[in-house]
């Protein structure tokens, strides 16, 4: 296992899109082609599963610096109320581009951190744009909150508001990781939260670990995912940390290089936690996903129905995904678009009645096969091709593959891959095997977390 992974240790993306972000092509992307795209993809799919609405709440009292999501540090809660008017400023804009009331399958509050917004505000949002849609029938609404700042009331109000699921940002709980990382937060917060959640009637709790931190032992992660298994979340991500601290705006100056742990010493945190895990009864479920059996997260995979998408592993499956609020990707499924990525900018191109898109990609016909075929690996750890015109360079791939095949990461049968067990580790790196515009132009620089 060590040699496989000196071998494969390597910085790959994440891919919850193909192309990824610094692979967009932004010289065919216009804000009008987008909203070309968008109309598109909502007649084609609206009566049928509907669409999916990602916002993005992007304030924090405090600065966790191990996060490389997009936000804004600040305690002054007077933010709250003009930036939900914008969101729902925005959202009018995409409601004028629909000829017919939107079908709401999916909701996710992101952040940042949702739960820095007041119960009362975050009602008035949701409720505006509840106004404005049809609820598709089982739907899924979920939130991140944080243990610290998520109380009672956030849990009531949500869940009375549809809200089935929530997760929970745990990542450790070794007071010297959680110092060197900013995040203290003791295990009653999150017991309390956890708690609350289940009595209110939450059935799809999720915990979020992350191994790979700073001073990170392998006592400290059993600690925390023994002490996890009291509360009996009903899924858990487990997600292996990204230092990108060359990415502007990230806070990941908390530490020293040399607080990390190795790259051996980071995969024995996630295999034997994830045999720990195992024991314990939680399956995986895709890459970096346990559940437990009952969890809808597990019954998608079972029947083949997982998917992946800018929100993560998700049990429902839309074309239309959008994305509102300063920094959010919206995907129609053949164009993905960025928002601006300052929250003074997004509020000045809202008022000027502009959809705030900065940047985006629109997909060609070889980026759409190969879009599915990482959707595949990553969401089911297998995908078929058939030809060499559908796939132009599958003799490159096929040589990689072969390899691949035989360190033992994957099976090859025909124009078949699966990903075997051994090989769900290295996920990521088989889906790159695939990612022909990465292949074409590697990059000089590193942009992407190491894969292990």
């Amino acid at each position: 296992m060590n040699s496989l992974i000196d071998k494969y240790n390597i910085p790959g993306p994440r891919y919850t899109s193909y192309p990824t972000v610094p692979y967009w092509d932004e010289s065919t992307f216009s804000p009008e082609g987008w909203k070309e795209s968008v109309i598109r993809s909502f007649h084609e799919s609206n009566a049928e599963e509907g669409i999916s609405i990602y916002i993005h709440l992007p304030f924090c009292e405090a600065l966790c610096t191990f996060c490389a999501c997009h936000k804004r540090i600040t305690k002054q809660h007077s933010v709250e109320v003009p930036y939900l008017e914008s969101v729902l400023k925005e959202w009018k804009l995409y409601l004028e581009l629909f000829n017919e009331r939107p079908k709401l399958k999916e909701l996710h509050l992101g952040g940042g951190t949702p739960t820095f917004f007041s119960p009362e505000n975050l009602k008035t949002l949701l409720e505006g744009i509840f106004a404005t849609v049809d609820i598709a029938e089982h739907p899924e609404f979920s939130f991140e909150g944080h243990p610290n700042n998520t109380t009672r009331d956030h849990l009531r109000t949500l869940y009375d508001l549809g809200f089935r699921r929530v997760s929970f940002g745990v990542q450790d709980y070794d007071p010297k990781v959680q110092k060197a990382i900013n995040r203290i937060q003791p295990f009653e917060n999150v017991k309390n939260v956890t708690e609350w959640a289940k009595e209110i009637g939450y059935r799809g709790i999720s915990h979020d670990l992350v191994f790979g931190l700073p001073h990170q032992s392998w006592e400290a992660m059993e600690h925390t995912i023994r002490k996890t298994m009291e509360l009996k979340p009903d899924r858990l991500a487990f997600y292996s940390y990204a230092h990108v601290p060359w990415v502007k705006g990230v806070g990941q100056r908390g530490f020293d290089e040399n607080d990390l742990p190795s790259g051996e010493e980071k995969r024995r945190l996630y295999e034997d936690g994830k045999k720990l895990l195992q024991d314990l009864g939680y399956i995986e479920v895709g890459m970096d996903h346990f559940s437990l059996e009952h969890d809808d997260l597990y019954q998608s995979l079972i029947h083949k129905k997982l998917h992946r998408n800018f929100m993560g592993y998700t049990s429902s499956n839309t074309q239309l995904m959008v994305g509102l609020g300063m920094s959010a990707i919206s995907d129609s499924w053949y164009a993905f678009a960025q928002n601006v990525k300052t929250v003074e900018d997004y509020q000045k191109m809202v008022e000027e009645g502009e959809i705030p898109v900065v940047k985006g990609h629109v997909l060609n016909e070889e980026d759409l096969i190969v879009r599915r075929h990482i959707l595949n690996l990553m969401c089911q750890l297998e995908t078929t091709f058939s030809t060499h015109n559908s796939f132009p360079e599958l003799e490159n791939a096929l040589d990689m593959l072969k390899e691949m095949e035989n360190d033992g990461l994957v099976e090859i049968n025909g124009h078949e891959v699966k990903i075997t067990e051994a090989g769900r580790a290295f996920t990521r790196n088989v889906a790159m095997v695939f990612d022909l515009r990465m292949m074409r132009n590697k990059p000089e620089t590193r942009i992407f977390s190491m894969t292990i």
